[in-house]
Formats: C-alpha cells, sequence, structure tokens
C-alpha cells in the first residue's frame, strides 16, 4: 500500500428534519493514513450541514414507538438463519462471501429470484467444486457460466455488471492480496473501519456513492456488509473479529427501508409513495434514491441510540439491521423502491 492518504471517505449523510431541514450528519468518516507500515485511523462524527428535505424525512415520534414496543430487547437473529450459506470457519469461507458479496444486489426486476437463491447457489457451487472462486476461474466467468453456477434459467438482473465485477474481484485479489479474501480480511488489523476502506479502495465495484446537493456522499452498503457478515458467520472470533464493529452502519438497501415506513419511522412524501406504489423506478444517484437511503442509516442510528438510552443496553446497528431485513423478508407483499443499482 502506498503511502498516500486514502482518498475514499466514508460520509453519510443523515436526513432527518420534520421541517423542510435536514442535518447533515456525517455518520462515520473514514480517513485512512498510512506511513510507512504504521496506520492510523481517524473516526470523526457530526459533520454538518443544512439541506433541503424533499421526500424523506425520519420520524421521531415513530422511533419512540418501535423503541418502546420492543423494550429495549430487539430478537435475536441468527447470521445464517436459514441455512443458506457456506461455512467451514476457515479462509475459504472468507472467499464465499466475498464473491457473495460482490454480487449482491438487484435482485427484483427478476420477480422469482432472491437473495436466498444467490446465497444457496453459491454455496453448492463451491460444494461441488471448491476451486470455484479462486481469483483466476473469477476472471474468466461469462454471463452463461454464472447462470450454470447458480442454476438460475434465465439472465440474471444486470448481469453483465455481475460478470465485470466478478471479474474485478479475481483479478484485484490475484494482483494484491495473493488470490485470497482472507488474506484482505487479515491485513486490515480486526478493524471493520479498515476492511471498508481497503474493499473501497481496491475494489471499485464496492465503491457506492453518489453526488447530493453538491455533496459527494459514500454509503458503502455491501463494503460494510463483507464486515458484517464476516462477523456474523465466524462469531465475532478469527477472520469475523474487529473491535470497532460498532463502527458499522446499516446497510441502506431496498427491504429495510421499507420496514421503516411500515413501521412509521420513515415517512414519504406523496409523491414519493406514490412513485413506489406504482413500481415506477427511481434512478440511481437521483435524491430520492439518496435521501431513502440516507434517512434509513440516520433512523437506525436514532433507534440504537435511544435503546441505550432507555434500556441501558448497546445494541449494534449490524444487528438491528438483520432483525429490520429480516422482518421485511417474511412479507412478501411489502413494497419496496426500485433503482436499478450494483450497489444494493
Amino acid at each position: 500500500m502506498s503511502g498516500k492518504p486514502l482518498r475514499g471517505l466514508l460520509l453519510t449523510p443523515l436526513t432527518c428534519s420534520l421541517t423542510l431541514r435536514v442535518y447533515y450528519l456525517g455518520s462515520f468518516i473514514f480517513v485512512l493514513l498510512a506511513n510507512a507500515c504504521k496506520f492510523v485511523f481517524l473516526f470523526l462524527f457530526l459533520f454538518m450541514g443544512i439541506i433541503l428535505l424533499l421526500d424523506s424525512r425520519v420520524n421521531n415520534a415513530g422511533i419512540e414507538k418501535v423503541v418502546e414496543n420492543i423494550q429495549g430487547s430487539i430478537p435475536k437473529v441468527e447470521w445464517d438463519y436459514e441455512g443458506i450459506h457456506y461455512f467451514d470457519n476457515g479462509p475459504l469461507s472468507v472467499q464465499y462471501l466475498f464473491v457473495l458479496d460482490a454480487l449482491n444486489f438487484c435482485f427484483w426486476p427478476d420477480k422469482d429470484l432472491n437473495y436466498d437463491h444467490l446465497a444457496s447457489g453459491l454455496k453448492a457451487a463451491l460444494q461441488n467444486d471448491k476451486s470455484a472462486f479462486d481469483a483466476d476461474r473469477l476472471q474468466k466467468y461469462t454471463g452463461p457460466e454464472l447462470r450454470e453456477l447458480l442454476k438460475w434459467p434465465r439472465p440474471l438482473p444486470l448481469e453483465d455488471e455481475r460478470v465485470r465485477l466478478l471479474h474485478e474481484v479475481g483479478f484485484e485479489l490475484e494482483r494484491n492480496f495473493g488470490g485470497k479474501a482472507s488474506n484482505l480480511v487479515e491485513s486490515c488489523g480486526k478493524s471493520a473501519a479498515k476492511l471498508v476502506a481497503l474493499v473501497t479502495r481496491h475494489f471499485a465495484g464496492f465503491r457506492d456513492h453518489s453526488v447530493y446537493k453538491g455533496h459527494q456522499v459514500f454509503l458503502y452498503k455491501r463494503a460494510q456488509i463483507f464486515v458484517a457478515d464476516l462477523w456474523g458467520a465466524f462469531k465475532g472470533q478469527g477472520y469475523g473479529e474487529f473491535y470497532d464493529i460498532g463502527s458499522i452502519t446499516m446497510f441502506a438497501d431496498y427491504v429495510v427501508p421499507a420496514v421503516l415506513e411500515q413501521l412509521g419511522v420513515l415517512k414519504y412524501s406523496s409523491r414519493l409513495a406514490n412513485i413506489i406504489e406504482t413500481n415506477n423506478e427511481i434512478s440511481s444517484g437521483s435524491e430520492e434514491e439518496v435521501e431513502l437511503r440516507a434517512c434509513s442509516v440516520y433512523a437506525v442510528e436514532k433507534m440504537k441510540e435511544l435503546i441505550r438510552i432507555k434500556s441501558g443496553k448497546q445494541v449494534l446497528s449490524v444487528e438491528l439491521d438483520l432483525w429490520l431485513w429480516s422482518v421485511g423478508v417474511q412479507c412478501p407483499a411489502l413494497q419496496h423502491h426500485r433503482t436499478l443499482s450494483i450497489y444494493y
């Protein structure tokens, strides 16, 4: 790694006003500074600014109600609660998770495809052939070969992008990490924040950012969920041990914002609600899309803080996200926003 400062700052804008203002809370600004072999990681919180809020806002009363109902204890959800993931407690599990999270986006254009198909399909492929995710092979997969790997009968949503990202993962792992995602993880020094920074530095397909009203916004959903998957799969030990797992936010996707809206935590404008209800597409990087995702991050951080205040219990954003997501996937009729994106 060079001695230059890492340029990617993880700045999560948190839109939260009940009026037409939103406080720009840059949750989790990460700056990685390298000086020879010594790394200094700076964690900054509460970067503030004021911008207009158009379509999404966080309802503090809704947060209070949810926290009151759960009485300081969210239902425990195990990481692999459906048994759909590959796990052997070693480096191959890390390789599997990195490939999984490289492809973990945009299922909705295919009404039958979901995350379970991806996770279990990759698991079966690896059980059948332990070399399926070797770095050199990842660089050569075609769309039809990926479909065959997953046993999916028709083209995947954004299939060309998925293949491109597989190639990128294979190439960068081979070039910088000896072909192994486990080497990538070991280089982070058990820091979740540093691992997010390393992933987004080396793998362009994980750089989940947009420009919102002149501000560059970094949400980094898939980079963060890779850290969370490691932490959950390895139960906070070995490759999943991170001393700063609390620095990871929730993972701004399709499902959790919809659950938060149903719980009364998020409030949509009538225009945005109509777009979602009629299944119209929201453009990737648009103001509506960034607001939806940023509001979700802010809402979960507020929920976490309120749980701490009211019950004295420390709950991780990772745990809140897993609970909210599990609620959402059990509600097939739940309507979510539709955005064609490689980031979630």
